[in-house]
């Protein structure tokens, strides 16, 4: 059984982020703050549990500092943070336009940035969980049309080292997962017609027991987690 642990999962209302929470929330120890745009989808997910929280949240606005600041501070202390939340682009490269750049920075990288500022004085002896994209990772394959997702994963990439380093003294630590294909909305959309080799729960699953006991044995690492390419 978990130990008691209050988890924010950010990006909680469709596929990964809703199953993780489905699981951090079967255990009756743990308190989940379940934070997305889209209120009636979580909602609906999380019903049936009364240790979730679900709270309305835009990663593409101003502020998302002090909204996360005014969310965490309804709780004394926070274990583990997974910045779940992305947004995709899948557009050739000479159609891109600089708000296809801006929303894709704002949601895959900006507002991670903002959240770990505003998670830090909530969490001591905690673990950030960064989930990026194996298309983000150096020297992996690499598809046309995904610039700016794909550059948004790797800026990801490159914070969580260089948050480690800042905060190696710290009791917080901070991984990041570089996912491969899982069956989720998203990848319809990237890879229309691919069926992906693991589902949205099988990686679930994944990212939790990674969530709940991965900053035991690493700190600043970044983890392909890929059957397939896509």
């Amino acid at each position: 059984m978990m130990k008691p642990k209050t988890i924010v999962v950010v990006g909680a209302s469709r596929g990964i982020g809703r199953e993780m929470v489905k699981l951090f929330a079967s255990e009756p120890n743990a308190k989940v703050l379940a934070l997305s745009r889209n209120s009636d989808r979580m909602r609906k997910a999380f019903s049936e549990f009364k240790n979730v929280e679900c709270h309305v949240f835009d990663l593409t606005t101003e502020g998302v500092r002090e909204k996360c600041e005014a969310i965490f501070s309804t709780v004394e202390k926070i274990d583990i943070l997974i910045n779940n939340a992305g947004y995709l682009v899948n557009k050739p490269f000479e159609e891109l336009t600089r708000e296809d750049l801006e929303h894709c920075y704002s949601v895959n990288v900006l507002s991670v940035i903002e959240t770990v500022q505003a998670v830090l004085r909530n969490m001591h002896d905690g673990h950030i969980v960064n989930v990026s994209s194996i298309g983000g990772v150096q020297g992996s394959i690499k598809f046309p049309g995904l610039t700016a997702y794909s550059t948004s994963k790797a800026a990801l990439c490159s914070f969580t080292e260089l948050f480690a380093e800042e905060y190696k003294d710290s009791s917080v630590r901070m991984n990041c997962l570089a996912l491969g294909a899982a069956q989720t909305e998203m990848l319809e959309e990237a890879f229309p017609g691919y069926v992906a080799p693991v589902s949205a729960e099988k990686m679930a699953e994944f990212i939790v027991q990674f969530a709940l006991t991965g900053h035991k044995w690493m700190n600043g690492k970044i983890i392909p987690v890929s059957l397939s390419t896509p």
